[in-house]
């Protein structure tokens, strides 16, 4: 008796006796009627027996088929079993904060998106702020976030790794009667007197929130007095429009209705993005992240620094400008 038995002709086999019909079993294994029943015969020359009965009217087990459909099942789920052991593992969903449904971090997860196969899934999150995402990023909570590394303590730092994506310019978001929205681009000076939110009381943001110190410092410019954190755009747009604030943002920033955008000017204050995600991590859905914001940035010049631009010491440095 051969022991080098093909486990398609058992599993031919094992079609034909459970539905004991040639045509309903060619239909389960989606092969041809005449395919089937040359590996029927096959089996049976291999195995030197007759297993079925075949008549115009019906297909019965012979005294052999019987003895062999124990057999065969029990080789067919071993075969299974072993395929399923050495299957590759789909790879778990990738946890990615990108703030907001808009911008530079939502840029890159949907042209990474578009690069991985469909069984690699990229989860976004729409949770503001680095100094926040931090902690979960160490202890695996949460897989990618971006922001402004520098600012984070070097401790943390030492456990996340950190690719510079972008140098976005800063803009200042306006109430459309605001002196201001008339100009198509508002200079640093010009807000010398004005008071601006800048997300002084979210602790999850307080990386923003001492850039925006920091450009404030010296220019007349005041911060908007802590507020509780703002969950979500939505409530974002609500307590804005309701305080009349003026908003420090990025020049790709949430549409707020009765409010404009304007981009700041002389010197272009710069906000630093970095993609980050903890030490050691392995995933394609990184790998993808990390291609798209390679490409991103060069073609849109991301990390090219204007003429005339503003950048903390330690952030030019972090981001390889410097």
């Amino acid at each position: 008796m051969p022991y080098d038995i093909d486990p398609r002709l058992l599993r031919a086999f094992t079609a034909v006796a459970e539905e004991l019909h040639f045509t309903r079993a060619a239909a389960r294994l989606y092969v041809a009627q005449q395919a089937l029943s040359r590996d029927v015969r096959r089996l049976e020359r291999e195995l030197g027996a007759v297993l079925f009965v075949r008549t115009t009217r019906q297909v019965a087990l012979t005294p052999d088929g019987q003895r062999l459909l124990p057999y065969a099942r029990w080789v067919l789920a071993a075969q299974d079993e072993l395929a399923a052991a050495f299957r590759a593992v789909p790879e778990r969903p990738l946890l990615v904060d990108v703030g907001v449904p808009i911008g530079t971090a939502h840029r890159v997860l949907e042209t990474a998106r578009g690069r991985v196969p469909e069984s690699c899934e990229l989860v976004a999150r729409f949770h503001s702020g680095l100094t926040g995402a931090a902690a979960e990023l160490a202890d695996g909570r949460l897989d990618v976030s971006f922001g402004r590394v520098a600012a984070l303590p070097a401790g943390v730092r030492a456990g996340l790794e950190h690719q510079p994506v972008r140098l976005e310019p800063m803009a200042v978001l306006l109430r459309e009667g605001h002196p201001l929205a008339p100009r198509g681009a508002v200079p640093l000076a010009a807000l010398a007197g004005e008071t601006l939110y800048a997300g002084a009381g979210n602790p999850q943001t307080a990386e923003w929130t001492d850039l925006a110190a920091r450009l404030f410092e010296g220019r007349g410019i005041a911060m908007a007095a802590p507020f509780p954190e703002i969950e979500g755009s939505r409530e974002f747009v609500r307590v804005v429009r309701k305080r009349g604030w003026s908003v420090l943002a990025s020049v790709e920033f949430i549409e707020v209705p009765g409010m404009v955008l304007r981009p700041l000017v002389d010197p272009v204050p710069l906000s630093p993005i970095s993609m980050v995600w903890r030490k050691g991590l392995r995933h394609p859905g990184l790998d993808a992240l990390r291609t798209a914001a390679h490409e991103l940035a060069a073609e849109g010049g991301w990390l090219t620094t204007p003429a005339k631009a503003w950048l903390p010491r330690e952030d030019a440095r972090a981001m390889g400008v410097g």
